[in-house]
């Protein structure tokens, strides 16, 4: 779940803003813009998993990797001043000067971007995802 007060833990109740506000729009909803706001600035091998009854951390996880250093810090900066600008969300985020791996966190949904390098070394979507899971 998110670290907001008013965190849900269903895709159709409203995701919680950073600072309180009602929320306008669903978990579902940012985890949708969240995929193709990624997708769209070329990030490749994205991965949802769903946490719910998993983690109290978040509700979703989003994996995704890009080419370089330069684009991992790009996809991150993107997503940031998107979710900012669509939704009001003021995500918190590390890794992202080095450039190897970004963790955004914004509230129900948690974003991890990777070189492939990294990615493979961690494994992270291997100790979260359910057998079977696809990438998007």
């Amino acid at each position: 779940m998110s670290h907001s007060a008013q965190a849900v833990s269903h895709d159709t109740a409203p995701a919680a803003p950073q600072g309180g506000a009602a929320p306008s729009f669903t978990v579902a909803e940012l985890l949708d813009h969240i995929v193709t706001t990624l997708s769209d600035d070329k990030a490749e091998d994205i991965v949802k998993i769903d946490l719910r009854g998993r983690s109290e951390m978040a509700d979703h996880m989003v994996i995704a990797s890009g080419r370089s250093t330069r684009q991992v810090s790009a996809l991150a900066q993107q997503l940031t001043d998107a979710l900012k600008q669509d939704y009001g969300i003021i995500c918190k985020t590390e890794g992202k000067d080095q450039g190897d791996w970004v963790l955004i966190d914004s509230g129900d949904v948690i974003v991890h971007i990777f070189r492939p390098e990294v990615r493979d070394f961690y494994q992270v979507e291997k100790m979260w995802q359910p057998a079977g899971a696809k990438t998007v």
